[in-house]
């Protein structure tokens, strides 16, 4: 396993007798340092990836902020109904008479 320029990384077990082996294994410092091992590939995976991706944003091509003469319409239409709907909930209030119109005085 490569150790990616960490200092406690796994110890070569190649290098060890079977008795020594077993009793790294059996201890867990193996599987502890390999985990820091593959947290540290890990991270410094997803730095480069970040370092590297595309970055989000708008594109700024001509005629791309713009409407069009459809969408003009459309938003016109658009305003009209919300005109029309406001008048018609205004005619659903009811009259007040002028003595209350200002509470405060």
């Amino acid at each position: 396993m490569q150790k990616f320029g960490i200092r406690n990384g796994p110890v070569d077990r190649r290098r060890l007798s079977d008795q020594d082996k077993q009793a790294y294994n059996s201890s867990g410092a193996y599987g502890e340092r390999a985990q820091a091992v593959g947290r540290t590939r890990a991270y410094r995976g997803q730095a480069a990836y970040e370092s590297n991706r595309p970055k989000a944003a708008t594109e700024n091509a001509p005629g791309s902020g713009a409407f069009n003469p459809d969408g003009e319409g459309i938003q016109q239409e658009r305003n009209r109904e919300i005109g029309i709907n406001k008048r018609k909930s205004e005619g659903f209030r009811p009259q007040m008479d002028n003595d209350f119109k200002d509470i405060y005085s």
